[in-house]
């Protein structure tokens, strides 16, 4: 017998693959290692790959519906470009030239309002600060409006009070507002001013279409808007 080192017999090729063999020959088939490149191309390009693996991703075939578009000419016409843009007049009160030589004296404020909004998820706080005040202070109580009204461009309530209650209402409301815009204006001669710059915010603060109303300063303006209690309180104050 040789002692020379003999070469090892050949695999014998007639066993069959086992199961973990066969699952990884199924897997780079040709065929199938063609199909996993096409569906990491799509996955790489989701997620920042290059734009040269996106060619074998899948092809949307979708085309937006949109309208045909208008004919005719802008109302405004065709020279709004031309048109001068001189500085608009201030609107601050009283003084559209320049500012004012003095202030104004506090007792020029006769009363205030306090105006509540509201939305259809807000409503029932909106009801029941309505229903806590009506319990406490000697209001004149307005309307429950489910429409925008004057210059308040929302749903929304308010009520009036006297100058005394002032220190007392506006706390009240800063830790009762539970989460509502309230606006707090005064009344003098100038309900213009009243709702666009003489105001206090409760929460955050929203638009008021109050530019239509009259200075005190042209023809035709309001009269200072009384307050004339209608709720007699019927539980005492928390102090």
């Amino acid at each position: 017998m040789s002692d020379e080192p003999q070469e090892p017999a050949p695999p014998d090729r007639t066993v069959p693959n086992t199961e973990v063999d066969q699952q990884w020959a199924d897997w780079l088939a040709p065929t199938r290692r063609n199909l996993l490149y096409g569906a990491g191309a799509a996955f790489g390009l989701a997620f920042g790959g290059s734009p040269a693996a996106a060619a074998d991703a899948p092809k949307l075939d979708f085309k937006p519906i949109v309208p045909p578009p208008d004919t005719g000419v802008s109302p405004w016409g065709l020279e709004t470009h031309k048109e001068p843009t001189p500085r608009p007049k201030s609107l601050w009160p009283g003084y559209p030239d320049g500012l004012p030589e003095k202030p104004r004296a506090y007792t020029d404020i006769k009363s205030y309002h306090a105006h509540f909004y509201f939305d259809e998820d807000t409503h029932e706080k909106a009801a029941l600060i309505r229903k806590w005040a009506a319990e406490r202070f000697p209001i004149e109580l307005g309307n429950w409006n489910l429409e925008p009204r004057g210059p308040h461009v929302t749903p929304s309530f308010d009520f009036g009070f006297t100058n005394d209650l002032l220190p007392i209402i506006v706390p009240w409301l800063q830790l009762n507002s539970l989460g509502l815009t309230i606006l707090l204006h005064p009344n003098t001669d100038d309900p213009r001013a009243d709702h666009l710059y003489y105001t206090l915010w409760v929460n955050r603060s929203q638009p008021v279409n109050a530019y239509g109303m009259k200075r005190r300063d042209q023809p035709g303006a309001p009269p200072i808007e009384k307050i004339l209690p209608n709720i007699k309180p019927t539980v005492k104050l928390e102090t």
